[in-house]
């Protein structure tokens, strides 16, 4: 008698556990994203580059660099990324570097 009534508990159990993952991951999916989403600006503005490289407008130059550095390690072209964001990302290190353009992306 005891045996049926611990396999039907055991067997909510699971479901209510079941029913609560499901429901978390769901609300981790639907988790704002951490990178910039957005298609590219035709001329790119300061706060598009702190986007694309993940810091603030105002970041310290070695900030910025060691940004730089990280993200264009998972975007080089010679590690499967591909040349069009790899310009872009330069671009927004110039960009927030301050140094002149150099007629902006070659693509």
């Amino acid at each position: 008698m005891a045996t049926p009534l611990m396999a039907g508990l055991a067997v909510a159990a699971a479901a209510y556990a079941g029913k609560y993952g499901i429901q978390a991951w769901h609300n981790l999916r639907n988790l704002p994203k951490k990178f910039y989403e957005g298609g590219f600006q035709a001329t790119m503005t300061r706060r598009e580059a702190a986007l694309i490289l993940g810091v603030r407008e105002r970041t310290p130059t070695d900030k910025i660099k060691e940004a730089h550095k990280r993200v264009m390690i998972a975007n080089h072209p010679d590690a499967g990324g591909s040349h069009y964001l790899a310009s872009k990302i330069n671009e927004a290190k110039d960009m927030l570097l301050g140094k002149p353009k150099g007629g902006g992306s070659a693509f």
